[in-house]
């Protein structure tokens, strides 16, 4: 029994078709759905990155390893308790009193606290404190150089994906060669070099294909292994870009300071060993300890007691040298660090202004081949193409022109794949997301 259904355009719909469009629908959604949701943006991964990659992790434990053991920087050192005999004669016949004399001997218990110099408590605190600072700083250069791996193997992918659809174009323009040419030789209007150079052409688009597809792979590895989950796990990306103008950008060593993680680092380094020098300087002062014991006597000695002070005096000059020489070493240690931070800065000052030049210089290519190049060899084979098909010229001309215009688009994604490869560099001296 069949149903209808009256739309608006007055026309009647089985209603058995109907349902199966329905059917359909809810059958194939899903199936978008799926790639869809699996269709991941460079945002999206790097994003990832700094959440599960365990180098980053590493990091992390390394900081807060650092920071529980500055909160015991001011900790005192263990009170020492002692006990045991005190000039006790080898004789047991001198123990016990004699005529009057009492007996020799005694039995102590006594207790020890080296009181530190709170100065120098306050300066291990400081200098423990800030160790963790350089692990952070350091965490931030290696998730800028993870960045940087991430978007590289992301734009090459995309510049793979722009090569598979040229190649899609190629096989259809190679198809239509030779099965053109395979009419016309039956009609011996075609000679036929021309068509096994378009065969071996078809035949090396498809050895390209494989290549490209095997390169996709790869890539997809190493994203997963980036983002720290299964290597196999199946997702596309987006294959939107955007080239960056960084032409009104100045390079100077402000910008960098501003933005390096690894030139913080040296500088928080730096710190740290101003900070171990103050920690030197307070192992100069003195420090003082009280110690006392209680003894106890046989043979009619009385009950005796013994307290003391003592102080220990480390700026004297034969143990002063190691301290004094620790803090020239640390002086002299954080001049190797300015200067390393001074090389990182002329380095990266000179590789920016380069690599902008070189950006400049290419886009003015692409655009070239975009406006000009390409447009033009596409026109010209398609004159060829239409004089073909009108007997006019011949397959070798057809073919020689789709191929200048195959090398050309592939040149093109070429310069296309160093200019995203150049932003990327940028971006990674500059310490840009």
């Amino acid at each position: 029994m069949y149903y209808t259904i009256k739309i608006k355009s007055n026309k009647i719909i089985d209603a058995t078709q109907t349902l199966m469009v329905i059917l359909f629908t809810l059958i194939i959604l899903p199936f978008f759905s799926a790639n869809a949701q699996n269709r991941i943006s460079i945002h999206s991964i790097l994003d990832s990155i700094q959440i599960k990659n365990p180098s980053l992790k590493m990091y992390d434990a390394e900081i807060r390893s650092l920071d529980e053991a500055a909160k015991g920087a001011k900790s005192w050192m263990a009170p020492t308790l002692s006990s045991g005999f005190f000039m006790v004669p080898y004789a047991p016949r001198y123990w016990k009193s004699s005529g009057g004399q009492p007996g020799m001997g005694q039995y102590t218990i006594g207790a020890e606290q080296v009181i530190p110099n709170p100065k120098r408590l306050d300066a291990d605190s400081k200098y423990m404190s800030s160790m963790s600072s350089v692990e952070k700083e350091k965490k931030g250069y290696t998730l800028n150089q993870l960045y940087a791996e991430a978007k590289k193997n992301y734009y090459e992918w995309i510049i793979i994906k722009k090569q598979l659809l040229i190649l899609d174009d190629n096989e259809k323009r190679l198809n239509y060669m030779i099965q053109s040419a395979e009419i016309r030789y039956r009609n011996n209007l075609e000679k036929v070099n021309a068509y096994y150079k378009a065969k071996a052409a078809l035949a090396n688009v498809q050895n390209m294909r494989v290549v490209l597809d095997n390169e996709i792979k790869q890539k997809k590895y190493a994203i997963n292994t980036l983002m720290y989950r299964d290597k196999t796990i199946e997702f596309d990306i987006d294959t939107s870009y955007t080239l960056k103008d960084y032409q009104n950008i100045t390079f100077d060593t402000a910008l960098f300071v501003a933005n390096r993680s690894d030139i913080k680092a040296i500088e928080k380094e730096m710190t740290v060993n101003v900070l171990k020098q103050e920690t030197e300087r307070t192992r100069l002062l003195p420090e003082f300890g009280v110690r006392f014991e209680n003894a106890y006597g046989w043979g009619q000695q009385p009950l005796q007691f013994s307290a003391m002070a003592s102080v220990r005096l480390p700026m004297a000059r034969w143990s002063a040298k190691m301290y004094k020489a620790n803090i020239e070493s640390l002086k002299w240690k954080n001049e190797s660090l300015q200067q390393q931070k001074q090389m990182i800065l002329n380095e990266s000052t000179g590789t920016a202004y380069g690599i902008r030049t070189d950006i400049l210089n290419k886009q003015k290519q692409i655009q070239l081949y975009e406006e000009k190049i390409i447009p033009s060899l596409r026109k010209n084979y398609q004159s060829y193409q239409l004089s073909y098909e009108q007997n006019t010229e011949d397959l070798f001309q057809l073919f020689d022109a789709w191929e200048t215009l195959n090398m050309t688009e592939l040149e093109y994604l070429k310069q296309l794949q160093e200019l995203l490869s150049m932003q990327v560099e940028l971006e990674r001296i500059l310490q840009i997301k």
